[in-house]
């Protein structure tokens, strides 16, 4: 079972998706017991609720997620898979990464391409969350303690003109707001601010939410049978087909068409189907 599950409205501008995977029951082979994820603008609070999960690529057999542990993952850079021995079942809360930003104070630039324990990076009140969470008795209450912790904290640090609308719109909010905030409102220090506050240079999300807005409009054309890579690429901005091909193997390691064609028949792809 995958699941991606939308926060409440209120929190619509914080938190980007809830994913929650289980395979408990399910007779899969080791060779799909992986999970492939792209590059990622967003920061996760990852809990390990069954089994275990370890860090296959990059390669760090050390990095191992026992049963009832919680990581705080940066944006990732690069595709990344991770692997489960054997049943699973873990939650993962992808944050906009300003939103998580306004809401702990860390530097997203610091934790780029990284998993961390939460334990001297998030306050005593993040770690008993994720406790909580852990604890709970199904996934719905973990949504639910998760969405009334973060309720009053995000309705205080928000801002007036915090945004609950398109996904989308969120790279050209940061830009506005970075350009905008505070002295010294120069092209290198909005750069800096961007980086603070998403962890990565604007450049790189925008390209990240183009070939992800690609990636949807490629699914849909194909499950519509009216599949044409070059019209998706036209339609994305891209040069031609070559570029966006490009930079779907940066975001992903595999062309678009290679994506539709994995995720019908190979689970470990199973992110690509819950995903919109």
């Amino acid at each position: 079972m995958s699941t991606l599950i939308v926060p409440r409205r209120s929190l619509a501008s914080c938190v980007r998706a809830i994913v929650v995977r289980s395979t408990v029951g399910c007779e899969l082979p080791d060779e799909q017991r992986y999970n492939r994820y792209p590059a990622t603008e967003f920061p996760a609070l990852f809990l390990q609720l069954l089994g275990e999960s370890v860090m296959v690529e990059p390669w760090a057999p050390e990095m191992v997620c026992p049963e009832g542990g919680a990581l705080l993952s940066g944006g990732q850079s690069r595709p990344t898979v991770s692997g489960n021995p054997g049943p699973t079942h873990f939650m993962t809360v992808l944050f906009f990464p300003d939103a998580l930003h306004r809401l702990t104070g860390i530097d997203m630039s610091t934790i780029v391409d990284q998993f961390l324990p939460l334990d001297g990076l998030l306050s005593t009140d993040w770690q008993q969350l994720a406790g909580r969470m852990v604890a709970a008795s199904g996934d719905e209450e973990r949504i639910a303690v998760l969405e009334e912790f973060l309720e009053p904290r995000w309705q205080a640090v928000r801002g007036g003109g915090a945004f609950d609308g398109a996904v989308g719109d969120w790279v050209r909010r940061l830009e506005a707001q970075a350009a905008a905030a505070g002295i010294g409102r120069s092209v290198r220090m909005a750069e800096r601010r961007i980086r603070e506050w998403a962890g990565q240079p604007l450049r790189r999300l925008r390209r990240s939410y183009r070939a992800e807005q690609s990636f949807f409009a490629a699914r849909e054309a194909a499950l519509k049978g009216k599949l044409s890579l070059g019209d998706v690429a036209h339609l994305g901005g891209y040069s031609d087909q070559s570029h966006m091909n490009r930079e779907s193997r940066e975001m992903t390691g595999l062309s678009p068409g290679e994506i539709l064609r994995r995720l019908q028949e190979d689970e470990t792809y199973w992110i690509y189907r819950i995903w919109n």
